[in-house]
């Protein structure tokens, strides 16, 4: 099988998954096989990456097919510049054709100069108005990259952000989950301490919560903030 053929297969894939949410861990999995497949797409470059944010919110590399790629992209997350970051920033796609010319990132340019970097092209990760991250491809001659590179590469970054867009959705999606379990933990509570209420005062249910939403006005807290100290063993009144 081709490369264009195993990158549109690839392409398919994620277009049918799109309306999945996807782990981190599985769409970082076809993360990877995207920037290999996108190595093969353009025979000049050696490596590819896609940069994006960890779910602590810090830019990360979350894929990358050489050393070399990893190491300028955390060079640019050091310096807060690069093309990388720029097509980020900017939603456009950014060419390098001669990295030991171009003067608009020189700090960075410098070093990649140095580990036999020629040019570079960089496409934004755009999840409908949200740009989510950003792809790269380097290659070791200079003018590597054309107009026609900068089409391919930011239709594959068009899938990139399909899949990155799926997992925040299934991260946020984690997040409500957490937060409906500690509903459910405090209704727990609640219930619990109205029973030991209801044995301990030979009340109602209805009487022993409303002992519980009382104390609970006249401090100023929770019900289950006063539930909590009740099944503790505190003894509130």
């Amino acid at each position: 099988m081709d490369s264009e053929s195993s990158g549109g297969d690839l392409g398919a894939v994620v277009a049918r998954a799109s309306g999945l949410m996807l782990s981190d861990e599985v769409s970082e999995a076809v993360l990877r096989l995207l920037t290999a497949a996108t190595v093969h797409l353009f025979p000049a470059s050696y490596g590819a990456g896609v940069t994006t944010t960890s779910p602590d919110g810090t830019r990360t590399t979350t894929a990358a097919t050489d050393p070399v790629v990893q190491r300028l992209d955390e060079l640019q997350y050091e310096l807060d510049e690069g093309p990388c970051l720029t097509a980020w920033r900017t939603r456009r796609t950014i060419r390098i054709d001669d990295v030991a010319t171009d003067p608009r990132w020189p700090r960075w340019a410098a070093a990649a100069a140095e580990v036999g970097v020629g040019s570079t092209l960089s496409a934004p990760l755009l999840a409908g108005e949200e740009a989510v991250g950003a792809m790269k491809v380097y290659a070791r001659s200079p003018g590597a990259f054309g107009e026609q590179e900068e089409i391919t590469l930011a239709l594959f970054a068009a899938q990139c952000a399909l899949l990155l867009s799926s997992a925040q959705r299934f991260r946020r999606a984690g997040g409500l989950d957490a937060e409906v379990q500690e509903l459910l933990e405090q209704r727990d509570l609640v219930t619990l301490a109205t029973g030991m209420v209801m044995g301990r005062d030979g009340v109602s249910r209805r009487a022993a919560f409303a002992h519980l939403v009382g104390l609970a006005q006249h401090e100023g807290g929770g019900v289950h903030q006063v539930a909590a100290r009740i099944v503790a063993g505190a003894g509130a009144r």
